[in-house]
């Protein structure tokens, strides 16, 4: 086994305002391709065993984000097991400039995503297992879904990437442009618009990610503990990559390739990733469907406790169920 585990897990940041479920290991393991990839477990907190959430996250997060949320799942009964993806948070930073979002093919989550299944999950935690993923690392599992329909029993999704709104091109037109940039050596070149900025309280009023003023400053916390966990803007490279899997998850023959039982959760007030494509994915899976949360922004994990309220009941209703 490669992974390299502290019992104490002082790799995580622990602040007041965020502090660290108890029972936390964290670590470090490498990939398949030899990338280190920062790691944590928690053990269920309390009452019968109901398995192991995998949690992946989206782009520009790291473990910390997901605290509140990891005790959620805990009280539910539940072991929970996540990591940082290759170029963001706590892993493996992949080119120079590691403020940058970088990824060399989206391929690249899945072999993130495979190897802690067999480096972590199949030795350290118990079955069964179910993949919960968010925004970019919806659209990651929805191809793990696609890939191994054996690794993992449910797939729950919060507002997983299915495509962009207000596109100049389809995703994969976009592809191909951004494919065209970084073969004439544009690839590392960062892709920010102007209105960008760094989080903070005086971005809160307005923002796409959450209506939730607590929350959204825990995160800005996290960050100001430890700034190397942040990135901020995607590349070329990484566009071209993540527009070419938006692309393949919207082709006529990818629903027939999902045979694990999928729920995927649309945000209505969404401005991040487009909730009507994922109305139309859910629409086409035969092993799945989605649900769309009234009022809420992006991060439905992140959000109100009305919203995240309807996020917990839906997961648990969706968990209960009798498998098909």
């Amino acid at each position: 086994m490669n992974a390299v585990v502290d019992p104490n897990g002082p790799d995580l940041v622990n602040i007041p305002t965020n502090p660290i479920p108890e029972g936390a290991r964290a670590g470090f393991f490498k990939t398949s391709d030899n990338v280190q990839l920062r790691y944590a477990l928690w053990p269920k907190s309390e009452g019968a065993h109901r398995g192991t959430i995998c949690l992946v996250q989206g782009r520009t997060e790291f473990i910390e984000k997901y605290f509140e949320t990891i005790a959620d799942f805990r009280r539910r009964g539940f072991s929970v097991a996540t990591f940082d993806w290759r170029g963001q948070g706590g892993s493996d930073r992949l080119i120079g400039n590691k403020k940058l979002g970088y990824v060399d093919k989206f391929e690249d989550y899945w072999t993130d995503l495979r190897s802690f299944h067999g480096e972590i999950l199949l030795p350290d935690c118990p079955p069964p297992f179910y993949l919960v993923g968010h925004s970019m690392g919806g659209l990651a599992s929805l191809h793990a879904g696609a890939n191994d329909r054996l690794m993992f029993d449910r797939i729950f999704l919060s507002a997983p990437m299915v495509a962009l709104d207000r596109q100049p091109l389809s995703m994969a037109g976009m592809a191909k442009v951004a494919e065209a940039l970084s073969f004439v050596g544009l690839g590392r070149m960062p892709i920010a618009r102007k209105a960008d900025k760094p989080a903070s309280e005086t971005t809160f009023p307005g923002n796409p990610l959450t209506s939730d003023l607590i929350r959204y400053m825990r995160m800005v916390d996290v960050v100001k503990a430890r700034p190397g966990l942040e990135i901020a803007a995607p590349t070329v490279r990484w566009v071209a990559a993540a527009m070419e899997a938006m692309a393949e998850a919207n082709r006529d023959s990818f629903p027939a390739r999902m045979r694990t039982p999928l729920l995927m959760l649309a945000a209505a007030r969404d401005e991040v990733v487009s909730a009507a494509a994922i109305e139309r994915l859910g629409l086409r899976m035969r092993t799945g469907r989605h649900v769309v949360i009234a009022g809420a922004r992006h991060e439905l994990f992140m959000e109100n406790d009305m919203i995240r309220g309807q996020v917990f009941a839906a997961f648990d209703a969706f968990i209960t169920e009798q498998s098909t």
